[in-house]
């Protein structure tokens, strides 16, 4: 039981961390985006 409480404890971090960093990577696309849509 204990082993399994520290492997979902693992994969939730790095799921966590994986949806921080595709978060932080779309908040810059979209400012890119309206950085574009600026200029033209």
């Amino acid at each position: 039981m204990n082993t399994i409480n520290i492997i979902t404890l693992v994969a939730i971090i790095l799921f966590a961390r994986l949806g921080v960093r595709l978060y932080t990577r779309y908040q810059k696309q979209k400012e890119e985006d309206d950085d574009d849509h600026k200029i033209v």
